[in-house]
């Protein structure tokens, strides 16, 4: 099977999501990194009434055409505590910040332009009509739709959905990821390695990465070099229901390499194995009835790029997200000169500093900061104490020419999925 191309890999991983995953209703205080599934709209006005902006007192400006003008006191609103009368003639109400404005009044005085004694208050500067108050429905009306489907959910959205009167919101279930390492020469974070075996660092960072871009990861631990082993491992994520099953390294062409022998003897529909990009281009993508499945690279650097560029697009689409192949690249100058590229897309790992080019954004040149990206000089898709110095994955095109330091370049910031 050829290498195929990062773009067509990723559509294709994307077209075998063949829908959302189900809603459900949540409190409010469950709905943090939620996945917004409908749009909401607010259930009341807010302010719900007329309410004042200050502390002062609650007159009609017509009572106060004439300086010093002297007012009869003849209540207080509060917030919570409105003033059940109407206010008359010569008139005012002491009035809190927040607190409804009386009936009758127009205007509020702020308490530093009066002057108070016993049920009397001089108003000591005109006021103009209508100031201090936030009128009904400033910041929304019943009925404004405020929150869209596919938004992300956050305090500040959380806050809004309070004020519009909603105690719980209508969210996308957490994808259930399965995630499973293999191979005899690993053993958990934490453990005792033998002489000849490394830690699976690619687990615990995985689940991190699923659990970050919204979804619920599944640990299915370490599944060893023999079929009966990755075929209970298998059969443990279709028992958990998995929307996605990940599995980690063990996907190559060599004798021990029997993952995709094992998931072929599950059912698996082979998607693609294989992609052209550097590090990761052992990945493979396959369904197993109604579960997607991704097959990352055992290298700790190769898993991660993927698990960047395919599961967490994947995990967007399972969460309703209308555009989950969106470009994650952004602009940057770069900071070493590069040889040209070979037929693999790069994604290399990349140091990140700002500083303020000169960029033609309109007639004018302005100097705006620019993130400047330096490539790592050893690039080893095992080595992660690179990748744990690095900001962001330099993107480099296959067949890209030579480049200079200065010249633009696109970007991946590692912080946004990591």
């Amino acid at each position: 099977m050829s290498l195929i191309p990062v773009e067509d890999a990723l559509s294709r991983v994307l077209a075998s999501v063949d829908k959302p995953v189900s809603i459900e209703h949540v409190p409010l205080s469950q709905c943090a990194g939620r996945a917004l599934a409908e749009d909401v709209s607010a259930l009341r006005d807010q302010p719900p009434f007329p309410a004042s902006a200050m502390d002062g007192y609650a007159i009609r400006a017509i009572d106060a055409d004439h300086m010093p003008a002297t007012f009869q006191v003849i209540g207080t609103s509060a917030a919570g505590q409105r003033f059940s009368g109407t206010l008359g003639p010569q008139q005012a109400v002491r009035i809190f910040t927040g607190a409804p404005l009386p009936d009758g009044a127009d205007t509020i005085v702020i308490q530093e332009d009066t002057e108070r004694s016993g049920d009397q208050v001089i108003v000591k500067e005109r006021p103009r009509h209508g100031q201090h108050i936030r009128k009904a429905g400033l910041d929304f009306a019943a009925g404004d739709v405020l929150l869209q489907a596919g938004l992300c959910l956050d305090s500040r959205h959380i806050a809004l959905a309070a004020a519009m009167g909603h105690g719980m919101l209508p969210v996308r279930r957490k994808p259930r990821v399965a995630i499973l390492a293999t191979g005899d020469e690993l053993v958990r974070a934490g453990e005792t390695a033998g002489p000849d075996q490394i830690t699976a660092s690619s687990l615990p960072a995985t689940i991190l990465m699923v659990e970050k871009a919204g979804a619920d990861a599944i640990d299915l631990g370490i599944a060893r070099d023999s079929l009966e082993s990755l075929e209970e491992r298998i059969q443990a994520a279709r028992d958990a229901k998995a929307d996605i099953l990940v599995t980690l390294g063990g996907a190559s062409v060599g004798e021990h390499d029997l993952v995709q022998k094992a998931l072929q003897r599950q059912g698996m529909e082979l998607g693609f194995w294989r992609v052209a990009l550097r590090p990761g281009k052992p990945l493979m993508h396959g369904k197993l009835a109604d579960t997607l499945l991704l097959g990352l690279p055992g290298n700790p650097v190769s898993s991660l790029v993927c698990a960047v560029l395919f599961l967490i697009p994947a995990i967007r689409a399972f969460l309703g997200d209308a555009r989950p192949d969106a470009d994650p690249t952004e602009t940057a100058i770069l900071g070493a000169d590069l040889p040209a590229n070979g037929p693999r897309q790069d994604y290399m790992r990349a140091s990140l500093s700002c500083e303020e080019f000169e960029v033609a954004l309109t007639q004018r040149p302005e100097r705006i900061p620019l993130p400047v990206a330096t490539p790592h000089m050893l690039q080893d898709s095992s080595v992660l104490s690179i990748l744990e110095r690095s900001e962001a994955l330099l993107v480099r095109p296959p067949h890209a020419p030579a480049a200079q330091a200065g010249e633009p370049c696109r970007i991946v910031r590692l912080a946004r999925f990591c």
